[in-house]
């Protein structure tokens, strides 16, 4: 499955999740809501997933965690903020190159509408 077809299943799945629950909940309970609600649609997902980072020759073990890897091709981090500060959006592509993908997408459940709370985040993904 092609990142942007997983993405487009995420999406859809985070509309879901933000039109039952509303904004204003832990970033906890949308993980776990969102990863159930992935694999009911037939779609592999890990949470917290660990990302090492090279340095010097040296692969090191202080890396990042991703909320979810969706298919092993897709990063997504989720927050639940009122707005997300633009760093996220940085950050999640220094994390897309650390973890050699093409894309992630940003969902922060805070914001009052999901359609603000998506970004799509891009490391040289080609249509």
């Amino acid at each position: 499955m092609h990142e942007n077809a997983i993405a487009k299943t995420v999406v859809d799945v985070a509309y879901q999740i933000h039109t039952t629950l509303g904004p204003g909940l832990l970033e906890s309970v949308y993980e776990v809501v969102m990863v159930h609600e992935l694999r009911k649609r037939g779609l592999r997902v890990e949470c917290q997933v660990p990302v090492p980072v090279e340095w010097d020759g040296i692969v090191l073990e202080v890396g990042f965690r991703a909320d979810l890897l969706v298919e092993g091709k897709l990063i997504v981090e989720l927050k639940s903020v009122e707005h997300a500060p633009r760093v996220v959006k940085k950050q999640l592509l220094t994390y897309l190159r650390l973890a050699d993908r093409r894309l992630g997408l940003l969902i922060n459940f805070g914001e009052e509408y999901i359609r603000d709370g998506i970004s799509r985040v891009v490391n040289g993904l080609a249509g």
